[in-house]
């Protein structure tokens, strides 16, 4: 079945930050730590928050020393009040675009203006705006009800950040024929507008729409309504438990959008059971293919390749001249079998982050880890014809890629330390996969070389380096909501996003500088100019998924990959 994601999809803004922030607070182990009332309407992420010890509570009393959080909806001042006078450490999440709303309330109603407020009345953000009113205030979710509002002089219309949008327009037109002096600001969310717009351009591209999210949740009803008023069957679910795999199986093409409270991970379940779902009208042939190429990304053979492709061609700017396939070779099998064996020793993360590999990772066990055991041995076979040097090293990375997720420190006291393992040491795994990659593709090599050019040795490494940590830290972006999840440090966690975004973009350019520069003043061949084709597709990635023209998924990651079949292919074709 053809599935199509729909752009927004998933955690908006305000309900990521929040997610975040719970997260990393509960990731310091700092003692209690609570939201003050549910943090978001996902009953899934609660039972997950609960278990890594986040308690949501309503009632204040009697409360050991500990922290609270202000979730995304925000609270009206006088809880406020009541939450700073327990003690507990205030941590306030309440989204930028809701405390946007509040202030404007406050701001207009202390100079006179009776606010009307499109919303819901039992939603807790509307309570919370609510209570920012200075006087009077009204709430109203329909045109008729605006006919039952009192006389007023001066009025502000403001919205819930995720109302209907033509709603609101409705209910606007309606108070300004009744009401002469209006001020009018529309406060539903971008990402809002962004998601129902979407949702509505569903029409005549797929044949049915699923709407993921909680039952409860407002802005997911929300979205599943306007898919069924534009005339599209709709399917609203909580999890891929609940498709109804008869009624889709007549589908061709299927739509999925997600609630701003639902996880990626959860959309990533439906998205894969979908595709799972044998429809009556799907090709036989091109069902072969979409199996052929999650295949392999899934058992990691295409992150293998493009590391042999990638060994190829800097090869080539260190020998100048049609390299031994042995390095490249053992570049390949390497690279597979630390990556099968470290995704079982570390399946946490892949649960959250890509559950389509944790089950496929689970369905092939044990032929994965075998192949994977045969890959280590073949790769040390190879290293051994080229003599004791290269074999003895290839031992040793191999040892360290092994322990890289194994406990280093006795079980008895492991719990006196933060760093059980080396992965647990902040933005580790980026910096180990760059390192494994230079020690395979720019080290190894080397110690078969009779004569050695410092600098175009130097060079090679260098933009091995950047590249692979380029490739490594872009993935860890990826994943930094399943990495928050299960507690892995990653150098997006600790930096930011916005901030890791702007150091890609410092180092791709670097190394295009690198790569361009060297062979003008002779250090490398000229061939490392076309290397540049790999940065500027790297780049091309990193601005898709800033401008979300593709969402995180397996195409996604063989984009990036591709990048470096395309160094392999420029060699071969110089």
């Amino acid at each position: 079945m053809k599935v199509k994601l729909a752009k927004t999809a998933g955690f908006c803004m305000g309900v990521r930050r929040a997610m975040e922030m719970v997260l990393a607070e509960a990731n310091k182990k700092e003692g209690p730590l609570y939201t003050f009332g549910p943090l978001i309407h996902n009953k899934q992420v609660l039972q997950l928050l609960e278990s890594k010890g986040v308690h949501s509570l309503e009632d204040l009393k009697d409360l050991p020393p500990g922290r609270i959080v202000i979730r995304a909806h925000g609270i009206p001042p006088e809880e406020r009040k009541a939450l700073r006078e327990t003690g507990l450490r205030l941590i306030d999440a309440t989204c930028p675009r809701v405390a946007r709303v509040q202030a404007i309330i406050r701001y207009h109603t202390k100079k006179g203006y009776t606010a009307v407020i499109v919303g819901d009345q039992n939603h807790a953000e509307v309570k919370g705006l609510v209570g920012y009113s200075a006087g009077p205030v009204h709430v109203t979710q329909r045109e008729e009800e605006v006919e039952a509002l009192p006389p007023m002089d001066r009025v502000l219309v403001v919205a819930q950040t995720t109302q209907n949008a033509q709603a609101f327009d409705h209910i606007v037109d309606a108070v300004r024929r009744r009401f002469q002096n209006v001020e009018v600001f529309n406060t539903i969310c971008d990402a809002t507008h962004q998601r129902q717009k979407e949702v509505r351009a569903f029409q005549g591209q797929v044949e049915a729409v699923v709407v993921v999210g909680g039952y409860h949740s407002a802005n997911t009803q929300r979205l599943a309504q306007i898919s069924r008023e534009v005339g599209l069957p709709t399917f609203h679910v909580e999890t891929e438990k609940d498709l109804n795999r008869e009624a889709l199986s007549q589908m061709a093409s299927v739509g999925v959008t997600a609630g701003a409270s639902t996880p990626n991970w959860m959309i990533k379940n439906v998205i894969q059971e979908l595709e799972g779902i044998r429809s009556s009208k799907d090709s036989s042939i091109f069902r072969g293919i979409r199996q052929a190429f999650k295949f392999l990304i899934l058992s990691n053979l295409l992150v293998a390749g493009g590391a042999f492709s990638f060994a190829y061609a800097a090869s080539i700017l260190l020998f100048r001249h049609n390299p031994d396939l042995t390095f490249p070779c053992v570049t390949f099998l390497y690279i597979f079998a630390m990556h099968v064996l470290n995704r079982f020793l570390d399946k946490g993360a892949s649960a959250y982050n890509d559950p389509e590999r944790a089950a496929f990772l689970g369905k092939f066990k044990v032929p994965l880890i075998l192949s994977a055991l045969v890959a280590i041995l073949t790769a040390l076979a190879l290293a051994y014809t080229k003599g004791p040097a290269t074999f003895l090293a290839l031992t040793g990375f191999s040892l360290l890629g092994i322990i890289y997720s194994i406990p280093l420190i006795p079980k008895r006291i492991r719990h006196k330390s933060r760093y059980a393992k080396i992965k647990d040491v902040p933005g580790s795994r980026s910096l180990s996969e760059s390192l494994a990659w230079v020690a395979l593709i720019g080290v190894l090599p080397l110690l078969d070389m009779k004569q050695v050019s410092p600098p175009t040795a130097l060079i090679t490494i260098l933009a091995v380096f950047l590249i692979a940590y380029i490739r490594s830290v872009l993935f860890d972006i990826f994943q930094v909501q399943g990495d928050l999840i299960v507690g892995t440090e990653t150098l997006p966690i600790t930096l930011g996003e916005k901030k890791a975004l702007v150091l890609l973009k410092v180092l791709l350019t670097l190394t295009a500088l690198i790569l361009g520069v060297s062979p003008l003043l002779g250090l490398v061949p000229s061939f490392s100019g076309a290397i540049i084709a790999s940065v500027f597709g790297l780049s091309l990635c990193l601005f898709a998924y800033e401008r979300h023209w593709l969402q995180q998924g397996l195409t996604l990651e063989a984009l990036v990959e591709g990048n470096f079949f395309l160094a392999g292919f420029l060699a071969l074709v110089r």
